[in-house]
């Protein structure tokens, strides 16, 4: 029998069942309970109609997510399943071993499910929750000994958190891996249930970041969009329960849980910001005049491609060479032209590149690797499209005398004795260029 009290009517309901419960699980608006011989789901509206079905052996793991749920036992592996309890996959790869499995080593969102490779934990396998196929994998230089899906937006921006042998925190993006390093001494990491909002022990201290995807858009927020507050209650090697709106509940070595509040503001600002609402969100920031909730709106802002609310944000905060950048952006008629420098605001020349030549923006991604000094592949870019190898020469020539240095680059000697430099030329065709790119906006635009 289960007693389940509403805390908001302090209505009591009894759940009774054939056999003795021996895994029960809470969470999106539903309560899974297991018992040795059946599964029953239930919503947290209707109590007196479950859904039952018959399981082969006894669950040893139920975790929730929005839409899907996981259960592990030893005779059916790892079973993916919805609210109906209709299977929709099966998760197998060589090296699973659900004895291994628990709640550091196993995570499932509404696109993901991963599992820590057990024949090598410094993998982490990331499988499809609706056919079982794998998605991919995360590569670790250590051990990994416990990970963690985010449970806010699509596959796209999916994140994942792994602590190492080492107790090093590292969050990535599942689509896209790429491991960055965010915490040390950390005890226990746990994201919240509905934003991306991430809280971790570390070092004796409860810490939040409002919006860890900062990481990949504006590293340089990283600190101001992240709060810090003792946790000399919770003392050494408490682990998170868990990270409900603004209050996230942590289990202590000796067992007592502690309740930890955190701001409400960025929450409601993730509220606007899916929504689309962005003048709200504004409207949000300059009330509450909290730097570290309009750096998160900047970073937000940057990530959707709002110029206009990301220049308001970063003006809030005086990050002034930002702003002007951001400026700058606005002023580039072309679609592809923002996107390819918004890409390089965020540190990805690479995609900045390929967005560009994509296009046939052949002079702007020129004019992009001379502006990042990358020389060679600025002369590589001209020399293989015919056009504006003397416009390289001449920028190369110009950086060397200013800075005092004689040519050291063999191709850029080889080219330099056939190549007459007329700036003229250059910046008439650097302006034909330009007018060529607003007129294709231009006529984008009326399409």
């Amino acid at each position: 029998k289960l007693r389940v009290t509403d805390l908001n009517t302090e209505t009591v309901d009894f759940l009774d069942f054939r056999d003795r419960v021996v895994k029960i699980a809470l969470g999106h608006g539903h309560l899974i309970a297991a018992t040795a011989a059946q599964c029953h789901i239930y919503t947290v509206n209707n109590w007196n109609t479950p859904h039952i079905f018959d399981i082969k052996d006894t669950a040893n793991l139920i975790l929730l997510a929005e839409k899907y749920f996981v259960m592990v036992d030893n005779f059916s592996g790892v079973q993916v399943l919805n609210y109906e309890g209709r299977l929709l996959s099966t998760a197998k790869f060589a090296g699973l071993r659900t004895e291994f499995l628990n709640s550091s080593r196993l995570a499932i969102s509404n696109d993901c499910l991963a599992i820590i490779d057990a024949g090598d934990t410094k993998v982490v396998r990331l499988i499809d929750p609706m056919s079982g196929k794998m998605l991919g994998e995360v590569k670790h230089g250590l051990e990994v000994v416990e990970m963690n899906l985010s449970q806010y937006a699509s596959w796209a921006e999916r994140k994942l958190l792994i602590i190492d042998r080492n107790r090093d925190l590292y969050i990535t993006k599942a689509a896209r891996v790429q491991l960055v390093k965010i915490g040390t001494m950390v005890d226990s990491a746990c994201w919240n249930d509905k934003t991306e909002t991430l809280a971790a022990l570390m070092d004796g201290k409860l810490h939040i970041w409002y919006y860890p995807n900062v990481v990949f858009v504006d590293k340089d927020l990283m600190n101001t969009t992240k709060a810090v507050r003792e946790a000399s209650e919770i003392g050494k090697g408490g682990q998170f329960v868990s990270f409900f709106s603004s209050r996230c509940t942590v289990r202590r070595m000796d067992g007592a849980l502690i309740t930890c509040n955190i701001s409400p503001y960025p929450l409601l600002l993730y509220e606007f910001i899916d929504r689309g609402d962005w003048d709200h969100a504004v409207r949000l920031c300059r009330f509450i005049k909290d730097p570290a909730v309009w750096a998160c709106l900047a970073a937000m802002a940057v990530n959707a491609k709002e110029l206009n609310h990301a220049e308001v944000a970063y003006a809030a905060i005086d990050e002034v060479d930002k702003l002007q950048y951001i400026l700058h952006i606005k002023d580039i008629p072309s679609v592809e032209g923002r996107n390819a420098e918004l890409a390089l605001f965020m540190r990805r020349p690479e995609e900045a590149e390929s967005i560009l030549l994509q296009a046939g923006y052949i002079f702007r991604a020129i004019r992009m690797n001379i502006s990042l000094y990358n020389w060679e592949r600025a002369l590589e870019l001209a020399v293989s499209h015919k056009t504006h190898v003397d416009t390289v020469l001449a920028y190369r020539q110009k950086w060397l005398k200013s800075v005092k240095r004689e040519e050291s680059l063999k191709r850029f000697e080889q080219y330099s004795q056939g190549v007459e430099i007329d700036w003229e030329k250059i910046t008439a065709k650097m302006e034909k260029e330009k007018e060529e790119e607003k007129r294709r906006a231009d006529a984008a635009a009326r399409r």
